[in-house]
């Protein structure tokens, strides 16, 4: 037993020292990610969160499902969804949770951390004050756990504020700002004014359940009587919960960091009431056996403080998608502002504008301008107001993350500052370090001299021409215009086979289009267009295009028609290939074309987006001559995933064994082989709510076998599901030639491979 006499003097809680290479504070995805990202590279990492569990908003204590790029698939942001340790987390959760449970998406999370022995996690535990050793540098930071009643100091030469708020970073005295900026200062059509407010507020959820019998409630008192105070009333839908909800936000009128307790009363306010009239206003005799399962308890937050950094990303970075040497991560969510009333505002919800494609962050955003030690993660970025619409976005802050992640232990290991990474070979390596990790730096491939299998000879059982996307027996129907993106070579003259049916005689219109830019799937130019007269019945339409793209990029072969006329379909599916349609996806305020006010610096364009499956099929059609879309060449490229072309080889889908062939002149000695494999990069997967429709990702190579050049297998894997599969052999091999057996996915998805690495 423990005896302790009365004291006169102040007790002291028990004190832990840390010392690490590199402290994280905060666990939303971002600094979960800078942590993972780190501790993979070698340095000693602690992560301390203030929450019982990881993921911040999109825990199972907020419930925000993650999204970035991939904009809901609403956006032209086409193969775009995050690589690299976002990717692995997003395909493992949809692996073992397709169903959206936010309980699961904890466990992925907390699991991640703790198989990374390089991790201390310090749950439940509060960053609170900031000990500096010159007026530039952190030495210290103090935390407190209210389980275990303990305190610790912790010691690093390198810190990441990933909070939200910026505790650390503020108490640091890194510059800061908080709310919007004129336009004037950064040519910011798009910044908003005093009337619309300068901060997104906060959100809490609820989610509601069916208990098949009738169930009574009674609102607590401080719960909302009067609905009609909040203008969007008429858009309740009883069906709706959770983030469906987004638009029950309060707070841009109020300090977003120190009244977060009195936002989130009001939040209460609202939710409650919103509850109460479901349930006993009447007008929803379904909710009469509807039960409020869940309601959030703290507020998911979406503003507060941004930190200045070398380099303040803007409305133009966003929209023109500025090109950055130091760019380690990517963006692809819309400028999505808030009013300031939220709920309570006449305005729409939110105002989103879309940028015709994805952009590149820089490394320069990502640690302080005047804190030499200090890294900065998530929503707290050097963003001006208006890029925050887009940078705050859970999945983009996961993304830098891993950036962050990677520089800071790249620091340790050079023994420098973050600054100092910005120096060409440092910055050179830093992005290279993130692409082998799977990253996908927009338009930066892997550069590694150290790979075999650049001096390798390639060879393949076959290689897939798209000269066919064979027909099934389905029918799309030319509701809107649909297109078939494919890969083109800068001197491709096509002749395009469709099989249609037509309900009477019509017309039908098929046009060439592309992008502007190389790497966009925006068709803002068509190069040619054709009309065809139809008649009533099924028959074949053959289009001859005689203009050539200039440069190797994607095309839309782009079909317009009417309900009465539908197009043939293929189950087919290959990589870096998908169909689009000019189409709306209100989640994302998109109503098909993109029309923006005038003088705000926004371009104008069409939506052309997929359907999600088990829609959103190829068409079926007939190439000549036929598009040589997946060169073995391709495995070398440095890049793994399509940009500008598919990226990818593919074995035909007649080719029973596929196999791929290295060989070298001389025996070359290997124990680290990498593969990367496609999960369909075009899929968003959200982490929560929404649901997928399989867990396994039909385009990703299940099984396949390595073997030496005796025929000795190396390595098997039977049931991959992963993007990238790290392949330590037991021991150096040393050999001429090495063979990747690799089974086709299924009889309608060819086995493909971006990238082979062996060391």
């Amino acid at each position: 037993m423990i005896h302790q006499d009365a004291s006169s003097e102040v007790r002291e809680t028990k004190l832990e020292t840390i010392s690490c290479d590199f402290v994280v504070i905060g666990g939303g995805l971002a600094g979960t990610c800078a942590a993972i990202s780190a501790a993979r590279q070698g340095i000693q990492v602690t992560l301390v969160q203030d929450r019982p569990v990881l993921g911040g908003n999109a825990s199972s204590e907020v419930r925000l499902w993650s999204l970035g790029a991939t904009s809901h698939m609403g956006n032209n942001n086409r193969f775009s969804r995050e690589g690299g340790l976002v990717d692995e987390i997003l395909v493992e959760n949809t692996f073992r949770n397709k169903e959206g449970n936010v309980l699961i998406f904890d466990t992925i999370l907390l699991e991640k951390v703790k198989n990374e022995p390089n991790i201390r996690l310090l749950l439940n535990t509060a960053a609170h004050t900031v000990e500096k050793s010159d007026p530039n540098t952190i030495s210290r930071v103090h935390a407190f756990c209210s389980q275990n009643s303990t305190r610790y100091t912790l010691e690093a030469p390198l810190f990441c504020d990933a909070s939200g708020d910026g505790i650390a970073a503020f108490q640091a005295g890194a510059a800061f700002r908080m709310g919007a900026e004129d336009g004037s200062e950064f040519d910011e059509g798009f910044a908003p004014d005093d009337s619309y407010g300068e901060l997104l507020g906060h959100t809490i959820y609820f989610y509601s359940k069916d208990l098949g019998k009738p169930v009574s409630y009674t609102a607590p008192e401080f719960a909302l009587k009067d609905i009609t105070q909040l203008p969007r009333f008429r858009n309740i839908d009883v069906h709706d919960h959770g983030c469906k909800f987004w638009w029950l936000e309060y707070g841009g009128r109020r300090d977003t960091v120190h009244e977060t307790e009195e936002i989130k009363w009001e939040l209460w306010k609202v939710v409650y009431g919103v509850w109460d009239y479901i349930k006993n206003s009447g007008k929803f005799p379904e909710a009469e056996t509807m039960t409020l399962e869940w309601v959030g308890t703290i507020p998911g937050k979406r503003e507060s403080r941004r930190f200045e950094g070398d380099y303040m990303i803007s409305q133009k970075d966003v929209i023109d998608q500025i090109e950055h040497h130091d760019a380690i991560s990517a963006g692809g969510w819309s400028l999505d502002l808030h009013p300031a009333d939220a709920v309570y505002s006449e305005q729409p919800g939110c105002n989103q504008w879309h940028s015709k494609g994805v952009y590149g962050l820089p490394y320069r955003c990502h640690y302080s301008r005047n804190v030499s030690n200090l890294f900065l993660a998530g929503r707290i970025i050097s963003s001006s107001h208006v890029a925050f619409g887009s940078t705050r976005v859970i999945l983009t802050c996961g993304h830098g993350g891993v950036a962050v992640g990677a520089a800071a232990a790249q620091c340790i290991h050079e023994n420098k500052k973050p600054a100092d990474l910005l120096e060409p070979s440092s910055l050179k390596t830093l992005q290279n370090t993130l692409n082998i990790t799977g990253q996908s730096i927009p338009g930066i491939p892997i550069e590694d001299s150290s790979d075999l299998v650049l001096t390798a000879q390639l060879s393949a059982s076959s290689t897939l021409a798209l000269t066919e996307i064979p027909a099934n027996d389905q029918w799309l129907p030319l509701e809107y215009p649909v297109a078939q993106l494919l890969p083109f070579q800068a001197d491709t003259k096509v002749k395009v086979t469709a099989t249609i049916r037509a309900k009477k005689n019509a017309t039908i219109k098929v046009a060439l289009r592309t992008a502007e830019k190389p790497y966009n799937y925006t068709p803002d130019l068509t190069l040619e267009e054709f009309e065809h007269a139809v008649t009533a019945g099924t028959q074949t339409i053959t289009t001859e295009f005689t203009q050539t793209l200039g440069e190797a990029k994607y095309a839309f072969l782009c079909y317009y028609g009417d309900p009465d006329i539908e197009i043939q379909t293929s189950a087919v599916l290959a990589t870096g290939l998908v169909s689009v349609q000019k189409k709306f996806n209100k989640a994302v305020s998109n109503d098909g074309e993109q029309i923006p006010p005038e003088g705000i610096g926004i371009d104008r364009f069409e939506f052309w987006v997929p359907n999600r499956r088990p829609a959103g099929q190829n068409l079926a059609l007939r190439l000549d001559p036929a598009l040589p879309a997946y060169s073995l060449e391709h495995l070398k490229n440095g890049y793994t995933k399509p940009w500008i072309a598919s990226n990818a080889w593919a074995a035909d889908l007649s080719d029973e064994k596929p196999r791929i062939d290295l060989a070298w002149e001389s025996p070359q000695t290997i124990s680290k082989i990498t593969l990367y494999f496609d999960t369909d990069y075009d899929h968003a997967m959200e982490t929560s709510q929404w649901g997928h429709p399989e867990n396994l990702m039909p385009h990703c190579v299940r099984s396949y076998r390595i073997l030496d050049e005796h025929g000795t297998v190396l390595h098997s894997c039977e049931a991959n599901h992963q993007t990238i599969n790290r392949i330590a052999l037991d021991s150096p091999v040393t050999t001429s030639k090495l063979t990747l057996e690799i089974d086709h996915p299924s009889a309608t998805v060819p086995a493909a491979l971006f990238k082979i690495s062996c060391h």
